[in-house]
């Protein structure tokens, strides 16, 4: 993985990739004239201030001052690092990211051992749970104990699921041939180094579970002991490559199923989601061994509309969802949905869909409990009775309520919240209990960003605003058109000047391809404001109006110049050179003018 992404593949990246598509997937646009508009998915509105170009393959937030290319959205809305958002639409593409080598003064030959010694973590994992794979076929203890789980052999292919015998270095054996890569299994959780210094494997004896992420690439696994022996359940630890809270058992597989998936259900154990599957119900995944967390909800949202948790019926499934609840209001925007499935006394989501049979297991999902009434019914189970714990009650709900974004979603609780404290259909006591609520909440509650300012164009800003919203009408100036204006020293014209090389070099570059050449530099800022900037008003006729920008900056140098000489001449004199550049500004003024 080491090695600089060449900015060549990161253009080709762009060129394939529509963001209007990429973003329709995850948030619905309806066209706007020659734009596409959505309500913000960075804060709460209830008017579309969202724009995303297709011309420019950018998008943009007026109200927010959210922008971006397709890679800034990916990162942003997924939350993926930079390199991150390019895999993910490498992967899209069936691409495989190249890196420039970044010891180029290595001759090939230690190139390719330095390569050969490298050995990357996710190929590392993969090749892992390929061995895993092979000693389950190997071992009838294993492949006995998955049926008497009732598991297919179809699907514990489909899920890769393998086998770790019995031993203290199974992996460490197959793997670490040398120190790096030994080093390298122990940062990736495969392996433990005691304080003694011995090194030896984390799993052993135990039915493996690869996980996968996004891409389909192992980054970690889950070992079921075959017997009563504790954990019943082993995770990978926290490494480079796998995070416990933004990962979900499963979710690679549902996405392989479902272009689209209506709804996903969580579950809680590794089996239950292979049972489910096998049973035609292939949308259900698992959280590693932790609570569902915001970053867990978010990724779902991403998915589907509906999320369905299923918790145990017991005091701590339903502590699990009231936790699950609270960490889901503020992204319960509306078109989204959020539903809890309490199970009987004893059973799990495996052993009641082998009971009900997968009609009846889909009827109990259908009818699973809306999150509004499961707010209520908790809030009303833990209240006081009489007037006192109708106030708790009502201002425990508000305050749930108010973390809700705006919309029909927060209105119909507040309905709901009406209807259960018997306040009758006359929502005024509520709304009241509200505003006090929100004034006392308002001075904590900041936008988490500025709202976006009007843009003075000078003219220097407006040559760079055209450059930018039209790259092509610019890469088609000739020398002649810009040569006049590189020359004039004024603030803005190196960066003029740097973008009107790079558009000319590559005619066919859009507005997105430009700014992402300039990531991470100080001005990157400045010049996504000023690729978005609505003042511009710009006509049909790109090109010339750029020359018309350059002539006027030409002019105000000239006018600006002469007029300093001038103040300078009345106040001391001029040096000899300075009354030459005064005689020719004024003649190159006065033709400009005839």
């Amino acid at each position: 993985m080491s090695g600089r992404i060449p900015q060549s593949f990161i253009d080709d990246l762009l060129a394939r990739t529509d963001i209007v598509d990429l973003i329709d997937q995850r948030v619905k646009l309806k066209k706007a004239g020659k734009n596409y508009q959505a309500c913000c998915p960075f804060h709460n509105e209830k008017s579309p201030s969202f724009t995303v170009s297709h011309e420019k393959q950018f998008y943009h937030c007026f109200g927010c001052g959210a922008h971006g290319t397709v890679l800034g959205f990916l990162m942003e809305y997924d939350g993926l690092e930079f390199l991150d958002a390019i895999d993910e639409l490498a992967g899209m593409h069936g691409l495989t990211v190249p890196r420039e080598n970044a010891h180029s003064s290595q001759t090939p030959q230690q190139q390719a051992a330095a390569k050969a010694i490298r050995q990357d973590l996710y190929a590392q994992l993969n090749d892992i749970s390929r061995f895993y794979q092979t000693q389950l076929r190997q071992s009838q203890t294993a492949i006995q104990y998955l049926k008497n789980r009732g598991l297919s052999g179809e699907v514990v292919k489909s899920f890769n699921i393998g086998y770790v015998p019995e031993q203290w270095d199974a992996v460490k054996r197959q793997f670490s041939g040398n120190n790096e890569a030994e080093g390298q299994l122990i940062e990736g959780g495969m392996l433990i180094k005691s304080e003694n210094g011995r090194v030896y494997d984390r799993f052993r004896d135990r039915i493996m579970f690869p996980i996968h992420d996004r891409r389909g690439r192992v980054i970690g696994f889950g070992g079921r002991v075959l017997g009563d022996g504790t954990p019943k359940y082993l995770n990978s630890p926290e490494t480079p490559v796998f995070h416990k809270g933004r990962e979900l058992y499963g979710l690679y597989e549902v996405r392989q199923a479902h272009r689209n998936p209506e709804r996903i259900l969580i579950v809680e154990g590794y089996m239950d989601v292979v049972a489910l599957a096998q049973f035609g119900i292939d949308y259900a995944v698992a959280s590693l061994g932790t609570a569902t967390t915001p970053e867990h909800l978010q990724l779902l949202f991403r998915t589907t509309r509906e999320v369905i948790c299923c918790y145990d019926g017991d005091r701590a499934g339903r502590e699990a969802a009231w936790r699950a609840l609270e960490n889901a209001l503020p992204l319960l925007q509306d078109g989204r949905s959020l539903k809890f499935v309490f199970l009987p006394d004893g059973e799990d989501p495996d052993s009641l869909v082998r009971q009900l049979g997968a009609e009846d297991f889909g009827k109990l999902l259908d009818e699973a409990q809306n999150f509004g009434d499961f707010l209520f019914e908790r809030l009303g189970q833990d209240a006081m009775a009489g007037d006192a714990g109708q106030h708790e009650l009502a201002n425990q709900a508000a305050e749930a309520i108010l973390k809700v974004p705006e919309g029909f979603s927060r209105e119909g609780l507040i309905t709901q919240l009406s209807r259960q404290l018997n306040w009758g259909e006359n929502e005024r006591r509520v709304r009241e209990l509200f505003s006090r609520l929100q004034q006392e909440t308002k001075p904590a509650s900041t936008p988490t960003r500025p709202k976006s300012k009007k843009i003075k164009l000078t003219p220097i800003r407006r040559a760079i605003a055209l450059v930018l919203q039209y790259p092509a009408a610019a890469a088609s100036l000739q020398t002649a058109d810009t040569e006049e204006v590189a020359l004039l020293p004024l603030a803005g014209i190196d960066l003029l000047q740097m973008l009107l090389a790079q558009v000319q070099g590559q005619p066919l570059m859009t507005t997105a391809q430009l700014l992402e050449h300039w990531r991470g530099h100080s001005s990157a800022p400045a010049l996504a404001r000023l690729a978005m900037a609505d003042e511009l008003f710009a006509g049909d006729q790109i090109e010339q109006e750029l020359k018309d920008t350059f002539a006027v900056l030409i002019e105000d140098y000239f006018a600006t110049r002469i007029e300093a000489l001038q103040q300078k001449s009345s106040q001391g004199g001029l040096t000899t050179a300075e009354k030459q550049e005064l005689m020719l500004l004024l003649s190159e003024s006065k033709a400009g003018r005839n």
